[in-house]
């Protein structure tokens, strides 16, 4: 099967479609988050996640109208562990246990009292990009236009917190309010993902082309935009190899961006003694 005939299939477009606006917008959060250490804040709102989509799934939403359940969960999650941050002086890992644990047990109970986890949870847990409808193609364009715009509107602001956090807040940037505007865009983006790799997986697509471009790129901006490459990269490389070889696609696509890591680390081994010189 050659090329034209694979991109003739509509679920296939549909997945690529979504896949690389999904990666992008991982990939490039994920380098903020990073840099913060709040990386392991998709793990938690993915397991925030699994518990909404068993919410959904218990009252019989399918496909797109789950994502429209999981968004408003998984965006007040996110808040939460903003203040418990703020308020209850946690660390930033020990707010995200806590909100993440409050997930996943309640994701366990209301899929044992459903009657065990059935083929729709398992696909939300694993992840199934080439089973992705057209509602849910349209949402992930919308969502990815929301949140570039309020990227682009807030990054010099993100930008200044990202380094220095006290000293943006000395220089008049309302802290807070990016904050908040950092996790939730994190937050619409973990269920976008959800998908594209599974709840178990999410965590990896922030993190991993993120810390990548950090041992290649020479500035922030550099480092964007090869953390979106790669993500783009590794999605669409991915799918086509889960395709071809019938390999699940969320590991696929996970696998491919750790040879992108591994040859990212070894690139910068290598002109390390070049640059000493």
């Amino acid at each position: 099967m050659n090329l034209i005939e694979i991109l003739s299939y509509g679920f296939i477009q549909r997945a690529l479609l979504a896949g690389t606006l999904i990666a992008v917008l991982c990939s490039v959060l994920g380098v903020f988050l990073v840099l913060r250490r709040l990386s392991l804040i998709g793990d938690g709102l993915a397991h925030v996640t699994f518990g909404s989509t068993a919410i959904a799934l218990a009252f019989k939403f399918y496909s797109a109208a789950s994502l429209l359940v999981s968004l408003p969960v998984v965006l007040l999650a996110s808040l939460g562990i903003l203040k418990l941050t703020e308020k209850a002086r946690l660390s930033g890992d020990a707010a995200i246990g806590i909100v993440s644990a409050f997930g996943i047990s309640t994701g366990i109970m209301l899929a044992s009292v459903g009657g065990g986890y059935n083929v729709d949870l398992l696909s939300y847990l694993f992840g199934n990009i080439l089973s992705i409808s057209r509602e849910e193609v349209l949402i992930a364009v919308a969502l990815f236009c929301v949140v570039m715009i309020l990227l682009s509107l807030f990054f010099n602001d993100l930008l200044a917190i990202t380094f220095n956090e006290e000293l943006a807040r000395v220089s008049g940037v309302r802290t807070g309010l990016i904050n908040a505007v950092l996790v939730m865009l994190t937050a619409l983006s973990v269920v976008l993902a959800m998908k594209l790799v599974g709840i178990m997986l999410i965590s990896s697509l922030l993190i991993l082309p993120a810390v990548s471009a950090l041992q290649l790129a020479r500035s922030f901006k550099a480092c964007i935009a090869l953390a979106a490459l790669q993500g783009c990269c590794s999605v669409i490389a991915g799918i086509f190899v889960s395709f071809l070889t019938n390999l699940p696609t969320s590991a696929t696509i996970v696998m491919i961006n750790l040879l992108f890591f591994g040859g990212a680390c070894l690139a910068r081994r290598l002109r390390t003694p070049k640059n000493s010189n």
